[in-house]
């Protein structure tokens, strides 16, 4: 029986370092929403045909480039450049996509949770708690990083700019509300060492039957 993990944090948090220790150090099937979001936009998936009659119908303009591939596939540069500017029409294909993904994810975690196939089944995604996955999931957990580091990791690596950086920022939950859908919380301000310290505690937590089932409301 899988132990339903959900992570999320704010941009920048360093989500991908907890990621990684689980990888190493646990029998874990871990799952990106960004890379489950990808899959539900081939074609064939849930929100393609949606997608695509929206974007043609509503995002096209008479300079914008094909829309499909040759092979069908979303050209995702091209969505994103019909969605730029448009918050309507944004909003609309997040009403389409986050359905379908976290109805993709709550029943691949409920498979999971009746097989013997993993130790745990963790979802990393920003929008965990706005979408509710708290409902499915055994335990979540918020990676928090102070708003001074995360800045300079997102200029750093992603050659961020202070504006693309508050615009990103504003859009997500505070800490305040962060910490307020989760059950548990890993600093990640620090040393990797620190990091990686504090997700093995919680690790040893579970393993010895501190984990607690949402759901039920009971302890392992």
């Amino acid at each position: 029986m899988a132990y339903i993990l959900g992570v999320t944090g704010g941009v920048g948090c360093g989500k991908s370092a907890v990621l990684d220790y689980l990888e190493e150090h646990a029998d874990a099937r871990i799952i990106k929403s960004d890379e489950c979001t990808h899959e539900m936009m081939l074609p064939g998936a849930p929100a393609y045909g949606p997608l695509v009659r929206l974007l043609e119908e509503e995002g096209k303009r008479e300079d914008s480039a094909p829309l499909l591939d040759s092979e069908g596939v979303i050209d995702r540069r091209e969505m994103a450049a019909r969605i730029f500017g448009n918050d309507s029409l944004r909003q609309k294909v997040n009403s389409i996509l986050h359905p379908a993904v976290m109805e993709y994810l709550s029943e691949e975690a409920e498979k999971e949770r009746n097989s013997s196939i993993h130790e745990f089944f963790v979802v990393e995604a920003a929008l965990l708690i706005e979408n509710r996955f708290g409902e499915t999931a055994d335990e979540m957990w918020y990676i928090y990083c102070d708003e001074k580091e995360r800045r300079r990791r997102l200029k750093e690596s992603r050659g961020y700019s202070d504006e693309k950086i508050d615009s990103i920022m504003a859009a997500q939950l505070s800490e305040e509300e962060f910490r307020a859908g989760t059950d548990v919380t890993i600093d990640n301000s620090g040393s990797i060492e620190d990091t990686r310290s504090q997700v093995e505690r919680e690790l040893f937590r579970i393993r010895k039957g501190g984990g607690k089932r949402r759901g039920s409301g009971e302890f392992l």
